[in-house]
């Protein structure tokens, strides 16, 4: 299966940035510009060298004085938001779910599913790709939606955490192979254990298929961990987080997750998947070209205390924290922008790298670096504005403002 980075055209606006810290990837910009045209980068810079002509004297302005300007946040790792799952399988839903996330500055995302029998998942595939070309298009009031990452259904009952055990089951590639035969080239990312029978036969395979593996929920060990990365996962799905604890000796999933730089490590900074301790030590060891935030949202986020579903298990959402009957995390109520914002509040990682972590790296991950995660002229228009309180000020998808 190759790659279809042709997912991210868009029918686009024109728009012009001025006055706020323009983040490139040589650094900052003060009181910069960006000029977006027909829905593509037309300019970064200063806003005193902006050219003359790149627009009309009608196009929209953004006044970012005191703000700053960062690319487009893209999440590879959520499940739901404003009420709805990805797991409703409906248009509506994943309406609702993209423009919840998109508030929030978000632009980019991979809908994830959960383990579940393999006719709800093939259902899911078909929504998702139904809703891939719509959320390009100019009436689309959301993130666009970019691919499946599926979060199972090959896993480690004993670290199934909010996956639901009816549905834990060995590899099997037919199933995903029906998957793909429904989606093509949108199935981006696939989370497995590879202590499984028959996984990393399964882990070669994906990788052939041009599908990003993670390791996730598992009890592998350090040498079973390691050959799943030298049979290509090269990503790790909510580190710490269901998967055997770091010991001296027995270092485990983690060690070698840390360890290899080859593996980029996912981050849900909420400050209840992870103490700020343990984001500091993914951060010191990965750095920020390897750390990937992520969301793991599910239907609560951007939603009161209460009670949900992450599939087909109920979730009470506490405080913000969702969690299962038993106790176990179910997910996050996170936004992406206030990831960043933890991740320079709570840990102490400088701005720039912090987003880095939510634009270059998952974009990266992607296979769309051409297309998406940083400021450049011939990327896409995608924009995410950060206020004072380093939360989302604006959202820009393709040079339109996203109205929230």
């Amino acid at each position: 299966m190759g790659d279809n980075n042709k997912q991210s055209s868009i029918s686009g606006e024109n728009l012009i940035v001025t006055g706020g810290r323009v983040l490139t990837p040589q650094g900052f910009i003060e009181h910069g510009a960006v000029v977006i045209k027909d829905g593509i980068l037309a300019y970064v810079g200063g806003a005193e060298a902006m050219p003359a002509g790149l627009v009309t004297a009608d196009t929209p302005v953004i006044d970012a004085t005191g703000c700053v300007v960062a690319p487009g946040l893209l999440d590879v790792h959520l499940h739901g938001g404003a009420g709805c799952d990805v797991m409703d399988a409906t248009v509506d839903a994943l309406r609702t779910i993209t423009h919840a996330h998109g508030r929030h500055g978000t632009t980019g995302m991979l809908a994830a599913t959960i383990t579940a029998a393999q006719e709800h998942l093939e259902e899911a595939a078909a929504v998702i790709r139904q809703v891939m070309p719509l959320s390009r298009q100019p009436d689309w009031n959301g993130a666009q939606l970019l691919g499946l990452h599926m979060e199972g259904p090959y896993f480690s009952v004993n670290k199934r955490g909010a996956q639901n055990p009816a549905y834990i089951r060995h590899p099997d590639q037919a199933e995903v192979e029906r998957i793909i035969s429904i989606i093509g080239s949108g199935l981006k990312h696939m989370t497995i254990a590879p202590e499984l029978p028959g996984a990393i036969e399964m882990i070669r395979w994906l990788k052939q298929q041009g599908i990003r593996v993670s390791i996730g929920h598992t009890e592998a060990d350090y040498e079973v961990t390691m050959a799943a990365i030298a049979a290509g996962a090269d990503h790790a799905t909510h580190t710490f987080n269901a998967m055997p604890a770091l010991h001296h000796r027995e270092p485990g999933t983690v060690a070698a997750v840390l360890g290899d730089d080859s593996v980029t490590a996912e981050v849900i900074a909420d400050g209840i998947h992870l103490h700020p301790g343990a984001m500091n030590l993914i951060y010191k060891t990965k750095g920020a070209c390897l750390t990937c935030l992520v969301t793991d949202a599910m239907a609560a986020m951007d939603m009161p205390d209460g009670h949900y579903h992450l599939g087909e298990l109920p979730v009470q959402v506490i405080d913000g924290a969702a969690r299962l009957e038993n106790g176990s995390l179910a997910g996050s109520t996170l936004t992406l922008d206030r990831a960043v914002k933890n991740m320079v509040e709570l840990v102490g990682v400088p701005l720039e790298e912090a987003i880095r972590m939510a634009t270059y790296v998952p974009a990266r991950q992607l296979n769309m670096l051409e297309q998406k995660g940083t400021l450049a002229v011939g990327k896409d228009g995608d924009l995410c504005i950060f206020g004072a309180d380093l939360l989302c000020r604006h959202t820009v998808i393709a040079g339109r403002r996203l109205v929230k």
